[in-house]
């Protein structure tokens, strides 16, 4: 992982987690990678990783089985498409319209480049 100093590492490997579940490399029910994996796979602190997991936890996108791992949730997919949306709609539509604006499009401008 190429981590950007914009973004938390502990987000970035949140995001990194939805991409694997969403593109269907994690499926609901797998177990995901153990924290070790991860801090070393990503040259990273465990606790780094560690915080991670338990945000996508609370988030319940992950389920923690004691002395097991942790595992992918069955509404997973559904979940962070729910939460990805959310951070679309209040992060990046805004700034994308301010833009627009800005730049003087027009919504039939960006509908001829979408075609």
């Amino acid at each position: 992982m190429d981590f950007k100093s914009t973004q938390t590492i502990y987000r970035q490997i949140e995001n990194w987690v939805f991409e694997q579940i969403l593109s269907g490399a994690w499926k609901p029910g797998d177990r995901a990678k153990s924290v070790r994996e991860l801090a070393v796979a990503f040259e990273v602190n465990p606790n780094t990783v560690m915080r991670s997991y338990e945000r996508l936890q609370n988030q319940e996108i992950l389920t923690n089985k004691r002395g097991i791992g942790y595992f992918v949730n069955e509404d997973a997919p559904e979940k962070i498409l729910a939460i990805r949306k959310k951070e679309f709609m209040e992060e990046e539509v805004p700034e994308f319209l301010k833009n627009m604006r800005l730049l003087g499009i027009t919504m039939e401008e960006i509908m001829a480049v979408s075609n």
